[in-house]
């Protein structure tokens, strides 16, 4: 079975580095004791761009990719790119668009034309832009098509790739290993997150600190879990990856439900190594 390099999204890592970024070296040396192959990156945390390229060059772990907040790309998109690039990373990812970007508002369509820009100027930098999606991509638009592939649809694909989340797109109530293949050769890097969801949840986006209230109505539970612990059933997923041409495989876990991140980090790469990656 032909497999693909395992990385980590760092910022399901951030209460061990956000106010004690002294820490980053130790805990890239954990993840790389555990497994991984690399490290997507979210934020920098104060540190040079120098010192996380030597940092984990030394460990030996490959700088796969950073998310970036979007407004931080449209104020210096070159800026973005030059740290980046200084580190090593070959992606910029979109990680989340603000309500007021979003399909069927006045924002959308600024949204993508920035999205073109900013994919144009990391294209002449020598790195490539991707979206990382949630569940609101999924909208109905009128002619019936998803604004998840709209977006794919408008921003030509030499601006733009694909990073699928599949616990977003499973939540979505899409198929993950459907839609990773459907976007094949557009999507380099795969999100594998796993959870559970019982119910009528509402409030989904607590977990990622972004609503902050609970929502009326709210019946159900919805929680992150490590790879393999929620779920999702991997084998097809991860197999859609290959199939679709991806270069990476990525965990992400953004809460812990009590168990330490880093022991959370520890069960995904255990589990990811039973099927044989």
């Amino acid at each position: 079975m032909s497999i693909l390099p395992v990385g980590i999204q760092v910022y399901g890592l951030r209460d061990q580095l956000e106010e004690t970024p002294e820490n980053f070296e130790n805990v890239m040396q954990k993840i790389y004791d555990m497994g991984y192959d690399g490290v997507e990156l979210a934020g920098l945390y104060g540190l040079k761009p120098e010192f996380v390229r030597e940092t984990l060059a030394r460990i030996g772990l490959i700088p796969i990719s950073a998310h970036v907040p979007i407004a931080e790309m449209m104020a210096d998109a070159k800026k973005v790119a030059k740290d980046y690039s200084t580190i090593g990373c070959k992606y910029i990812v979109v990680p989340y668009l603000p309500e007021e970007y979003r399909h069927l508002t006045s924002g959308y369509d600024r949204i993508i034309a920035e999205m073109t820009r900013i994919g144009k100027i990391m294209k002449s930098e020598g790195l490539t832009l991707l979206y990382h999606n949630h569940d609101f991509e999924f909208i109905e638009l009128e002619d019936g098509t998803f604004g998840f592939d709209d977006i794919y649809k408008r921003v030509p694909a030499d601006c733009l790739q694909a990073e699928p989340d599949t616990c977003w797109i499973k939540v979505a109530g899409q198929s993950p290993e459907k839609y990773v293949e459907k976007y094949t050769d557009r999507c380099p890097i795969v999100h594998l997150k796993d959870f559970i969801k019982e119910g009528n949840p509402k409030s989904l986006y607590k977990l990622i600190g972004i609503e902050t209230e609970d929502v009326e109505g709210d019946t159900g539970v919805f929680q992150f879990r490590p790879v393999g612990f929620g779920q999702q059933i991997w084998e097809p997923i991860l197999n859609a990856a290959v199939k679709s041409n991806a270069k990476w495989v990525v965990v992400e876990q953004d809460e812990h439900n009590d168990i330490p991140s880093l022991e959370c980090a520890r069960r995904s790469r255990e589990y990811l190594k039973i099927l044989g990656w």
